[in-house]
């Protein structure tokens, strides 16, 4: 059956996965605030991933009892892949870093370096091959990333710089779960289900060894993040990157976080009151500006 097609040449489902990337970049970028939030108080990052993973988790049970904790038709690897990119691993390297970086530059850093690093898997290990209008987004999503890079690495103190290094760490291990996912034949609600709760139960195991701060966190601080990390992030955020994925391709949904930097600094700015200055305006227009040509809109290829 032939797509049907809107306006401008976008099908149904690649508008429906637009929509869905869209709604993901904004909800991540929430997600930055909540957890840069989270530094100055006193809950701890394996408390944000019981709460990021153990929601969603309790939400779709009935997803991960129907498919099992190891659903037979996906390879082991493919699962280990999903959990570690988008799950645990991934978590903890991320607010590790957002807890030491200011929300501009995780933005930045994280949103820019996602689409980056999900096309080099694409053309390393899958023989995609972005055309000339995507490359030049990608460039400047790299101009982007460069500016921020040298203005803030030359002012900041060298404990910093872990924060600025993991950052494109983490984002490393989106797209290695984007491409898993798409590989792994889930639907978006299956694949959230068994990311959540192998991250749930990997973060249980955590919180026996080193312990939990959950119990001298103050009851509105523990809403805000089961609203932003166990909801919105870790369940509506997942669902629709899944889709975006399914429609899009993995390259194409991963290009929609570089959106992320420009929402994370107007939210740093007014929520945070973190200052902002010339270089991080121009890191981030830079950034957006290569996301409107990775995602290959303009592109005259189809």
């Amino acid at each position: 059956m032939v797509a049907l097609t809107l306006n401008r040449g976008i099908t149904t489902p690649a508008a429906s996965g637009y929509a869905g990337a869209f709604v993901t970049v904004l909800i991540w970028a929430g997600w930055i605030l909540a957890t840069r939030h989270s530094a100055g108080t006193a809950i701890g990052t394996i408390d944000l991933g019981l709460i990021r993973y153990g929601v969603p988790a309790l939400l779709l049970a009935p997803v991960w009892l129907k498919t099992g904790l190891l659903p037979r038709a996906l390879p082991l690897s493919l699962l280990a892949l999903m959990v570690a990119g988008s799950g645990a691993l991934f978590f903890q390297v991320s607010a590790f870093a957002i807890h030491s970086v200011p929300a501009s530059s995780v933005g930045i850093l994280l949103g820019g370096s996602m689409p980056l690093a999900t096309a080099l898997i694409g053309v390393a290990a899958f023989d995609e091959r972005p055309d000339r209008m995507r490359l030049v987004g990608f460039a400047a999503i790299i101009a982007g990333v460069a500016i921020l890079m040298t203005r803030n690495l030359a002012v900041s103190a060298p404990a910093g710089w872990a924060g600025y290094a993991l950052l494109p760490a983490a984002a490393t291990l989106w797209a290695i779960y984007t491409h898993a996912f798409r590989r792994s034949g889930l639907s978006p609600l299956q694949g959230s289900a068994l990311v959540a709760v192998w991250s749930f139960l990997i973060h249980l195991a955590l919180a026996a060894v080193f312990g939990s701060t959950l119990a001298a966190v103050p009851a509105q601080e523990i809403a805000l993040q089961v609203t932003s990390q166990g909801i919105l992030s870790g369940l509506v955020a997942m669902v629709a990157y899944g889709f975006a994925v399914k429609s899009l391709g993995g390259t194409q949904a991963a290009a929609f976080t570089a959106l992320t930097p420009v929402l994370a600094m107007i939210g740093g700015a007014v929520l945070l009151r973190e200052p902002i200055g010339p270089f991080e305006i121009l890191a981030a227009l830079f950034t957006a500006a290569g996301v409107a040509l990775s995602t290959g809109i303009l592109s005259t290829r189809r």
